[in-house]
């Protein structure tokens, strides 16, 4: 029998990190909690919940998960959001696979929760990832955002598990408004770290694209009213991050990071 890490990052989560940490009672072995120096009751939350508690100042995703990663006792990680929860399902097939664990990972579909409806089409879901991984074949890429565990080992072997890990997104419209500043600000920033460049023409004819290919051949209209919202979203990210990419390499004003 496997023995799992489970590792999450915080910061300011305590409307969600005892969901989280309550999901994981019957399939982590550890509870590795990395916060970023929080000013509400996170902490508190944690460390009554049985977490093991570290501090990291944030810099960026990528860096801050495999900070994260570094303090997990086990060879076996289990990689979450504080806004995310393991379904039942989910808890069922890990407990089985820790028995006698086929793959070197599993990818898992996370299923988002988007202003309190279930958002199932929009390229959101089911966007398998892979969560659950050995750390000696699997790692965390160092991407400021979008993040990812990608195999270390080319022999790495890869499954899937059933069930979803259930991502409560965003709460309200301007939860998601706030979100898409940081995260534009990080993918550009990555985006010039990798010599990347943008057009006009990528600026104007890019977001029109993500919105028409997610609503229409991704099937967002299914998703009623917020699923329109959705795909405006995600369109209107890629327009701010080609804009910031174009402004920040062509006119050399790359702010300072926070």
């Amino acid at each position: 029998m496997i023995k799992v890490s489970a590792v999450i990052i915080t910061y300011n989560e305590e409307q969600n990190i005892e969901r989280c940490l309550t999901s994981l009672v019957a399939v982590a072995d550890e509870i590795i909690v990395v916060d970023s120096f929080s000013k509400d009751k996170t902490i508190e939350i944690a460390e009554r919940l049985g977490a093991k508690v570290f501090f990291n100042e944030f810099k960026d995703f990528g860096s801050q998960k495999c900070f994260a990663i570094s303090k997990a006792s086990n060879n076996w990680v289990l990689s979450l959001d504080a806004d995310e929860v393991i379904s039942d399902e989910l808890a069922a097939a890990i407990v089985k696979e820790k028995s006698n664990p086929r793959f070197d990972g599993y990818n898992i579909n996370i299923l988002p929760n988007y202003c309190g409806q279930w958002i199932r089409h929009c390229g959101w879901y089911p966007q398998p990832k892979l969560r659950l991984f050995d750390k000696i074949k699997c790692g965390m890429n160092a991407n400021k955002v979008h993040e990812s565990i990608v195999t270390k080992d080319a022999g790495a072997r890869i499954g899937k598990l059933r069930g979803d890990i259930l991502h409560y997104s965003y709460k309200s419209i301007s939860d998601h408004t706030k979100k898409i500043e940081l995260y534009s600000e990080l993918a550009a920033r990555n985006a010039i770290e990798k010599g990347e460049k943008v057009s006009l023409l990528k600026i104007a004819l890019g977001p029109t694209w993500k919105f028409f290919y997610n609503y229409f051949f991704r099937g967002g209209f299914l998703d009623g009213y917020l699923g329109y919202v959705v795909c405006k979203n995600i369109a209107y990210t890629g327009f701010i991050k080609y804009i910031k990419i174009k402004l920040y390499t062509e006119y050399s004003k790359l702010p300072p990071e926070n």
